[in-house]
């Protein structure tokens, strides 16, 4: 070693940081880690190697869009990515015409080829918004699974017990309620092992409804003769509705291409008790100043819709950048809060003449959908000329003379109305 120079073991540790540091990043907002101990050996070995752990998540692309929902597994994906360590993002093409069967009560029809790719060409612009483009690897689990034989087939499932595989709550309850299960629903898990192997990956991230997976993935790892990986698993993000899991199907999602205003509008409708999960799961802000802020709501010195005001525009300058969520923010704040027309607002001429009643505007305008709907909107103070409530059905306008004034039914939907 010539004078000066430091151990090499010395300067590869250097590229990470301290293992118990790296282990508190991790953590934030993890539902699972299975086993802690092995990710801590894992951890070790790679700071005093100098060698990333390979960390992958996979994705099936059966439907077109992201929702908050999935950046909850996506921004731990990049926690261990901004550690140092390289991130595998794998889109499962062949495995998503197959169907994952976790959390379903019926076997659900394979996907095409064609929708399946039509799918995976919009994840990956969606996914860059917060993984390091120029960092991520990325595959698709087709490269060997749309390989393999009778054969390889019939190896893999081998490895496998099928009192295991009925141990799954998923297929147990659906055999107890004498639902079918179909064949293939069974190799899902073994195929998608089969990422695991082929990925060599020290750790596997999902969603806490995907641990039976994992854990399968890990086994399987084991069988061809590599190490096992660690399964880390996040908790389901709860939707707008405040009880039940975000999907599309129960409309309480928020999606990641959505309009600022709109994702801003979304949610700032969930419960307050219900932000300190998104702050926890939706932002890079710290276990302390969560609980910081938290204290402030509790305590009176913050509003609680200053405080969800801030969740909604931190998440939308994740997506679509600062200035977005800042003007998202400004018109909410002018729309909702001081109750004054957008912005963008559209506009609407009439020519003067005689008086006209309130509840036919209305629905002229579409801003309701019939007379019925517009007489409960004006019983329930919903309507506003020039921000004035009104509550009389029977409320003509005098359009006799030249105006201008804001038209406001419900909470979104405004017109500028020149009388002219």
């Amino acid at each position: 070693m010539t004078q000066g120079a430091k151990p090499k073991v010395e300067m590869s540790e250097h590229k990470f940081k301290p293992v118990e540091d790296q282990l508190a990043d991790i953590k934030k907002g993890v539902a699972e880690i299975i086993p802690e101990p092995e990710l801590v050996e894992k951890l070790e070995a790679s700071r005093k190697a100098g060698k990333p752990l390979r960390i992958y998540l996979g994705v099936d692309p059966t439907a077109p869009d992201l929702h908050l929902g999935h950046t909850v597994v996506l921004r731990k994906l990049k926690h261990f990515q901004d550690l140092g360590h390289t991130a595998v993002f794998l889109i499962g093409d062949f495995s998503a015409m197959i169907g994952d069967p976790t959390g379903v009560s019926e076997t659900r029809p394979p996907l095409t080829r064609d929708e399946v790719d039509a799918n995976a060409r919009t994840y990956l612009d969606q996914v860059f918004k917060i993984l390091d483009r120029n960092k991520t690897e990325v595959r698709y689990n087709s490269e060997w699974l749309s390989k393999m034989n009778a054969e390889d087939v019939v190896r893999l499932c081998s490895h496998y017990r099928l009192a295991r595989m009925l141990e799954r709550e998923d297929f147990r309850s659906r055999l107890q309620n004498n639902q079918p299960i179909s064949v293939h629903e069974l190799l899902y898990p073994l195929l998608t092992a089969r990422d695991a192997v082929e990925l060599k990956s020290d750790v596997e991230l999902g969603a806490s409804e995907q641990k039976f997976n994992l854990l399968i993935h890990r086994d399987i790892q084991r069988e061809y003769g590599l190490a096992g990986q660690v399964a880390l698993t996040m908790p389901i993000l709860v939707g707008l509705d405040g009880q039940r899991k975000m999907s599309k199907s129960l409309r309480n999602y928020v999606g990641i291409t959505e309009p600022p205003p709109e994702m801003f509008g979304k949610m700032m409708s969930i419960p307050d008790d219900l932000m300190w999960s998104y702050y926890e799961l939706l932002t890079d802000r710290t276990p302390k100043e969560i609980a910081s802020l938290e204290k402030e709501v509790s305590g009176g010195t913050l509003h609680p819709m200053d405080a969800k005001m801030r969740l909604a525009e931190e998440v939308i300058s994740d997506f679509h950048g600062k200035e977005a969520g800042r003007k998202a923010a400004e018109h909410f704040q002018r729309v909702f809060r001081d109750r004054q027309a957008p912005e963008e607002a559209p506009t609407v001429k009439l020519p003067t003449g005689s008086a006209k009643k309130l509840t036919a505007l209305l629905v002229e305008l579409k801003l309701a959908e019939s007379k019925a709907e517009a007489e409960r909107l004006v019983k329930q103070k919903a309507v506003e000329i020039a921000g004035l409530a009104v509550d009389d059905p029977r409320k003509e306008l005098d359009l006799s003379k030249p105006c201008e004034f804001i038209l406001r039914a419900g909470k979104k939907r405004f017109v500028r109305i020149i009388v002219e």
